[in-house]
């Protein structure tokens, strides 16, 4: 059964403006099931045939001479050698939508794709299956607190059955179109993809310490990064850690959250947030087996917050918006306390994410509770510190089953508002 994704519309506007489109994200989130549902006319080739590969490296000419377009081709960063051949193909065919291509390591892909096909290439990011789209919600807007995007979603608004499920379930598709083993399914992805993938780009001469140190990385989504910290507990250097961690990233495993940092913000922390992107591998590495003790245990509001951050990036790349310079988190001691003797006291604050659109910042805490109150909103007006722009709606995410104004300024959504 074929689940419809919501950056089909992306895909086909794209389709009709580049001679080449590039759909990027980690594997088995659905990149050639897409492309082959959409072009089933054209010709279907994977880079992981050993001898469609062999031919690419080594006789880029022959590969073309053998397939002709329109081409969709699987995992191309196989195959760097292949570029300056589909930009001359692109070149001389002064056609749309000849050539599809997909990748899971976007670090390579990039440095060839921009030094070879500048400007004949549209780039799609592809994650795994949003609630939206497991839900069947016709609705490809993406998130932001503000009064126009909030009654424009609340038309198509669904209840999100058993939603510890789905966070649980994780967000790849194969979980959702058969009966699939959890464990058996993760198990496989871990061994299978990310221990071959992770082997390409780096490696790896030990892959208990590599488990170690997946293991403990997810222990930590939804937690500022500590690169000594974990050097420590894995017993492998620093540097180690972070080249790790950037293969991850480059991988489509984990996304960095960036602090913000304005000037006028001077005790802000400049250190990076974790995520892993789905949910659904977060628990199997770190044994949560079942949605009830994963929403009954110690980390739940860790990966509640993980499965949020992912949510709302995914109606950006769904849209075919680039969210990277769009959203961050805020931690540090801006905030004072007047005491009774008149002295003052740095206070800790915190705000999950920030969405910054129009040069208007739009401040969210994100909570595992039906019960939000005002006080969650409390670090908030943090940001009035920055003159340049303006503070808009904020919004308290949460498990409350209706939408909900506390204050002029502040919205309590549901979690189906995303």
């Amino acid at each position: 059964m074929y689940i419809n994704r919501l950056i089909e519309e992306r895909l086909e506007k794209v389709s009709k403006m580049f001679p080449v489109v590039l759909v990027t994200g980690p594997r088995q989130v659905g990149k050639s099931t897409l492309l082959k549902y959409k072009y089933k006319h054209y010709e279907y080739l994977t880079l992981d045939d050993p001898l469609l590969l062999n031919i690419a490296i080594q006789e880029p000419g022959l590969f073309f001479r053998n397939h002709e377009t329109p081409l969709i081709i699987d995992e191309v960063q196989y195959a760097p050698e292949i570029f300056p051949y589909i930009k001359m193909i692109a070149d001389n065919s002064n056609k749309y939508g000849i050539f599809f291509l997909t990748g899971s390591q976007q670090f390579y892909l990039m440095k060839n794709i921009s030094e070879s096909l500048a400007g004949r290439v549209s780039i799609l990011e592809l994650q795994g299956l949003s609630a939206r789209e497991i839900f069947n919600i016709n609705f490809n807007k993406h998130f932001i607190p503000n009064d126009e995007y909030i009654n424009a979603r609340k038309k198509d608004i669904k209840h999100y059955k058993n939603i510890w499920n789905i966070i649980h379930k994780g967000s790849y598709p194969a979980m959702y179109k058969s009966e699939i083993d959890w464990t058996e399914f993760y198990s496989s992805y871990v061994k299978t993809y990310l221990e071959r993938d992770i082997n390409d780009l780096i490696n790896i001469k030990d892959q208990v310490v590599f488990m170690n140190f997946l293991t403990a990385l997810a222990a930590r989504t939804g937690e500022i990064l500590n690169y000594e910290n974990i050097a420590r507990e894995i017993g492998v250097s620093s540097p180690t850690i972070k080249n790790w961690i950037s293969v991850l990233e480059t991988s489509g495993i984990i996304y960095l959250l960036q602090p913000y940092t304005p000037s006028a913000l001077k005790r802000a922390i400049k250190t990076p947030k974790l995520y892993f992107r789905d949910t659904g591998l977060v628990c199997y590495l770190t044994k949560w087996m079942t949605p009830e003790t994963l929403k009954a245990g110690a980390k739940s509001g860790n990966i509640f917050e993980t499965f949020v951050i992912s949510e709302i990036i995914k109606s950006y790349t769904n849209e075919g918006k680039d969210y990277r310079g769009s959203i961050f988190y805020y931690q540090g001691k801006d905030k004072k306390k007047k005491l009774n003797d008149g002295s003052f006291i740095d206070l800790d604050s915190e705000i999950d994410l920030i969405i910054e659109e129009n040069n208007i910042l739009h401040p969210i805490e994100i909570k595992m509770t039906a019960n939000p109150k005002q006080e969650m909103a409390n670090s908030f007006h943090v940001l009035d510190k920055i003159k340049s722009k303006k503070r808009g709606l904020g919004a308290i995410i949460c498990l409350y089953d209706k939408q909900l104004y506390l204050k002029d300024d502040l919205v309590v959504l549901p979690i189906e508002y995303i």
